[in-house]
């Protein structure tokens, strides 16, 4: 919205005196630091008032696994569904700082919201039947690989080269992969992917919002430089024209995430539930479609990455073998039962997921 004040100042009598002020709206470094604030702001202001009334509205709030470490049952009657707070503040603060006429944008923001509904629904099933069953997996897996397929189509007609079906490898700026048109299952395998990693992550106080967080930064960083003709030349990356739009995204998230983690921080007043977390891992996902960084996306995300494989293999292992390879799964719990504290384990992850996105975003340049 913002950035038509541009416009307004060259086409609207007397407000050509504001021409000068109203160019800093042309500059996405600009309008990233204003997403970022204002994302911050309105999930402070209106943080309260959202978790008083999710808390009013759940009761008994997210039900607690009866199988899960016993320092968790401390957090009975937490409310969930905080994810509708990031999601207001991402939502408000792109439509106010992003060029709506960008296409990436309204692509990343559809998967995003396609992806918060689903884990909504599924929240809000977990806190009227007080279970853990929620949404049939299958179906959901459904949904979400839908709305991973349209998206992914629709950045291939974007592209309209053959680029935009191909993929990266990092440090090696001579190998590209074409898959063709198999490049939208490929990159709906991403999308969905990175939605159920993150959302595996998400259980303990502020252990996802923080990784989220550096992740999105990062790739607001890459965006940024694959849709300038000039940086993505120097670094020798591919350049994807529009894609820097989706700097303003991720400064929102960055802005709306450091609100939530207020709320978050442990003990948590709220926590994120499936609405955030696989809303954040599906547009973190989107994101690395569209600059055409999918792999960078395991590096940067590799705690997300860590998570999902933990669960996986704990899951074969006990079906193949009747043994258990952890002693919980996802990975956190595992460190917990070993004896781990909470914060330990979170901070601790906090600094694995700064380590891996230094080493994603070094693909930048060593190549």
């Amino acid at each position: 919205m913002f950035y038509w004040m541009i416009e307004l100042s060259n086409t609207v009598p007397g407000l050509g005196i504001f021409r000068g002020l109203f160019n800093v709206f042309r500059y996405i470094t600009f309008r990233t630091g204003g997403a970022m604030v204002t994302g911050a702001l309105f999930v402070f202001l209106f943080g309260p008032w959202i978790i008083d009334h999710l808390r009013l509205r759940q009761g008994k709030g997210q039900p607690i696994r009866t199988d899960g470490p016993a320092s968790h049952f401390s957090k009975k009657g937490t409310p969930t569904m905080g994810g509708l707070m990031i999601l207001s503040g991402l939502v408000v603060s792109t439509l106010l700082w992003a060029n709506p006429a960008n296409p990436y944008v309204w692509i990343v923001l559809a998967v995003t919201l396609g992806f918060g509904f689903v884990g909504f629904y599924d929240d809000y099933l977990k806190v009227t039947k007080q279970s853990h069953g929620g949404f049939a997996g299958k179906l959901r897996l459904l949904i979400e690989g839908i709305i991973a397929l349209a998206a992914c189509y629709a950045l291939i007609r974007l592209g309209r080269d053959a680029t935009s079906t191909s993929l990266a490898v990092p440090f090696l700026k001579d190998i590209v992969l074409n898959f063709g048109w198999f490049f939208v299952i490929f990159g709906a395998f991403v999308i969905v992917g990175a939605g159920n990693a993150v959302n595996l992550t998400d259980g303990l106080d502020g252990l996802a919002i923080v990784p989220v967080m550096i992740a999105a930064a990062s790739f607001g960083m890459i965006a940024y430089l694959t849709g300038n003709a000039v940086f993505s030349d120097y670094l020798q990356i591919r350049y994807v024209a529009g894609t820097g739009e989706l700097a303003v995204l991720c400064g929102a998230v960055l802005g709306a995430g450091l609100g939530f983690l207020w709320f978050n921080a442990p003990p948590a007043s709220i926590f994120m539930g499936d609405t955030g977390s696989l809303a954040l891992g599906g547009m973190l996902g989107a994101t690395a479609v569209a600059v055409k960084h999918e792999i960078v996306l395991a590096v940067i995300g590799g705690l997300f990455v860590l998570e999902a494989v933990s669960v996986i293999v704990q899951v074969v292992s006990f079906k193949l073998t009747g043994k258990r390879v952890f002693r919980m799964a996802p990975l956190h719990h595992h460190f917990e039962q070993k004896g781990w504290t909470e914060p330990q384990i979170v901070i601790r992850f906090w600094i694995i997921s700064v380590m891996l996105a230094l080493a994603g975003l070094s693909t930048l340049k060593l190549r």
